[in-house]
């Protein structure tokens, strides 16, 4: 009797701790098996506020979303030739997959184009949407990653999320 009591003790606090490794990312290797395998923890830096390239340029997905990109480089020439001061405002999350996508293509775009006159900010948030500084607060946007393209001190173009076309053609779009 005493052995029937003990398993079903034991059963249950397997039971019970297979619930919390489940909830913790961990889970029975098969069926068959008491034994957890546990994943390894994701870690995950976000970083708010304002935010240099290199900073960015730093961040292990950085270099990932860099391998296969291939800058449309023809498309760059009326990048290039803009003579009207223009500031382009970033709004990202370093925890969102579109922004680790979009934003060093983006930064390897306006490195090639080299062009004084455009001037970039990147405004980095958290999972709500806002930065300590409340930077992030004086532009209205609902996804991320959003390009804001301004000239003269008005809106001229947004990309949301991602390009329609390209970040490049995109870009001469809005800029045209």
């Amino acid at each position: 009797m005493k052995s029937i009591i003990k398993v079903a003790l034991t059963l249950t606090a397997l039971a019970i701790s297979g619930q919390s490794m489940a909830s913790s990312g961990c889970s029975f290797s098969d069926s068959n098996s008491f034994l957890p395998t546990c994943g390894a923890e994701k870690k995950e830096v976000i970083i708010t506020g304002l935010i240099s390239p290199e900073t960015l340029a730093k961040e292990a997905w950085f270099d990932e979303s860099l391998k296969d990109y291939k800058i449309d480089e023809a498309t760059l020439a009326p990048l290039k030739a803009i003579t009207t001061p223009t500031e382009i405002v970033v709004i990202i999350g370093t925890w969102c997959p579109d922004c680790h996508r979009e934003t060093p293509r983006f930064i390897k775009i306006i490195e090639t184009i080299n062009n004084p006159n455009i001037t970039v900010k990147y405004i980095g948030i958290d999972r709500t949407k806002t930065d300590p500084d409340g930077l992030a607060k004086a532009y209205e946007f609902t996804r991320i990653p959003t390009f804001i393209v301004y000239q003269d001190g008005k809106e001229i173009g947004r990309i949301i999320e991602k390009p329609a076309v390209s970040l490049e053609q995109d870009l001469v779009a809005i800029l045209k």
